[in-house]
């Protein structure tokens, strides 16, 4: 039977098992053999990450083709304007190519985070706000990119859910198997 670990992965750790020069890695929170990272989070990213010994399951997790639904908190700098959200929406255009149109709205903060270590700048007089986005892509640094381009810098970065897993119960650092089924 395909094992599959959900895994709350907190902000400076790489999503792989060999560490790298000044970064914690994966193995330091996993003790288990034979399962790998189905997709990636970035150093600077927190959240859900789904691991797998299932090749198949690794890859209907992780590729586009597959459409699964990745739900990602953002903590941007300034307030993002109706039309700003829009802008999000539709497809923006990040040079190489143009994201596909997404699910975006602002949220609170969610009542579930964890204070992140270490903190985000503050700035006394530059507001922040949250928006919960949701993709069915997966191009590297895709939301910093979506959000800097229509002028609102990413501070914070949690992915919140994959499909139909989510973080629910996970604290950083932690993670839970469940059973191997994805729709």
């Amino acid at each position: 039977m395909s094992r599959l670990i959900l895994f709350n992965k907190p902000y400076g750790v790489l999503s792989q098992f060999t560490p790298e020069a000044g970064h914690r890695c994966l193995a330091e929170f996993i003790p288990i053999p034979g399962v790998y990272a189905a997709g990636r989070l970035d150093t600077d990213s927190e959240g859900l990450l789904a691991l797998t010994d299932d090749g198949s399951l690794q890859k209907r997790i992780a590729d586009p083709q597959h459409k699964l639904p990745k739900t990602y908190w953002a903590q941007v700098e300034g307030e993002p304007t109706d039309a700003d959200l829009e802008r999000l929406r539709q497809g923006v255009d990040l040079g190489e190519f143009v994201t596909q149109s997404c699910e975006v709205a602002r949220i609170e903060e969610p009542a579930a985070l964890w204070l992140r270590d270490p903190p985000i700048r503050q700035r006394k007089h530059i507001p922040t706000a949250w928006l919960e986005i949701v993709l069915r892509e997966g191009k590297n640094r895709q939301v910093r990119r979506m959000t800097a381009k229509v002028g609102y810098p990413t501070l914070r970065l949690v992915r919140a859910a994959i499909g139909p897993m989510s973080l629910a119960g996970l604290q950083p650092g932690q993670w839970r198997e469940v059973e191997a089924t994805i729709d």
